[in-house]
């Protein structure tokens, strides 16, 4: 029950939707840079959201399966095909031992996300499936994956339960994007007009994001006096002023705390967004309130749980 790598393409890990509760020993909580692909592309073969995926960077994998399952693909569309014959997106697609699956260069977004029903044999590390490549723990042996390599699947006991399951994406991926964002919590370091231009300036993607961060290029912002604050605490959406005053959208895998002024948070619902940013793409912010926020995610919840029921009632 494996699944061998051919070529693991740009930068392919196991992810999941990430490791919590220990940012206080300085682990990121890593996972999934589009969680929303990922949880879609879970659903689609039966697992349940939060069950390990690959993600792949730019180029896609080439794999062998040594046995029988679901598999699903999401996220940046890099042409999938088993044997040779392309197969549907978002879409439940069964494979037999000795298929091959291969993807190629994304011709749109930036990440793509491939479960397999009942997902992978793997340990744990502190809870998560999830690789933190800094840390070189998690995933498959902490690392990238590489040629050669033998992921193991969990073996399901019978698969036939889950019928086909097709999802329509609402999001076409573009190289225009407006992000939602919540002011502060350092707001207080920059003037009015300075957020304000922040709030209604473009930024382009640049080509050192990574999943640490996404730097943006364009106007600076100023503070009042300097950006420098005593480290704090930093989540996954944090957006920080250095003191080039180019915005960094924090990502999954950026460190716990920092010491630059923090201008905005990007809302969870957004993140996936960033995510699938290529380099030149267009990033703009759309100034909303916390309880704004609030019943965003609150709204994406139930989207998932309504979308996990109704595939169940079809089955």
């Amino acid at each position: 029950m494996k699944l061998e790598i051919i070529s693991p393409g740009l930068l392919s890990t196991i992810q999941d939707l990430g490791r919590f509760g220990y940012m206080d020993s300085g682990f990121s909580p890593s996972g999934a840079m589009d969680a929303f692909s990922a949880r879609l592309a879970n659903i689609l073969v039966g697992n349940s959201q939060g069950e390990g995926v690959i993600e792949m960077t730019a180029v896609g994998i080439t794999a062998r399966f040594c046995c029988s399952s679901v598999i699903a693909v999401t996220g940046a569309d890099m042409s999938p095909e088993i044997n040779g014959k392309k197969i549907e997106m978002y879409k439940s697609v069964p494979v037999s031992a000795g298929d091959v699956i291969s993807m190629k260069n994304a011709s749109n977004g930036m990440r793509a996300y491939l479960a397999v029903a009942c997902g992978f044999d793997i340990e744990p590390v502190m809870g998560s499936l999830s690789t933190n490549l800094k840390c070189a723990v998690g995933g498959f042996r902490g690392r990238k994956l590489k040629a050669g390599d033998l992921i193991p699947l969990r073996r399901c006991c019978e698969i036939s339960y889950i019928g086909e399951r097709h999802f329509k994406p609402r999001n076409v991926f573009s190289n225009t994007v407006t992000v939602r964002a919540v002011p502060g919590p350092q707001d207080d370091y920059f003037s009015v007009s300075e957020l304000e231009k922040f709030f209604s300036s473009e930024y382009k993607a640049s080509a050192e994001s990574d999943r640490m961060g996404i730097r943006l290029d364009g106007e600076s912002v100023c503070s009042i006096d300097g950006v420098d604050i005593i480290s704090d605490g930093i989540v996954t959406g944090s957006v920080q002023i250095p003191p080039s005053g180019k915005p960094i959208v924090m990502m999954t895998d950026r460190q716990t705390t920092g010491g630059y002024a923090k201008i905005a948070t990007v809302i969870t619902a957004d993140l996936k967004y960033l995510a699938q940013l290529r380099a030149g793409d267009t990033v703009r912010f759309e100034k909303i309130s916390q309880a704004q926020a609030e019943k965003i995610n609150k709204s994406e919840q139930k989207f998932f749980k309504r979308l996990e029921r109704g595939f169940l009632f079809a089955d």
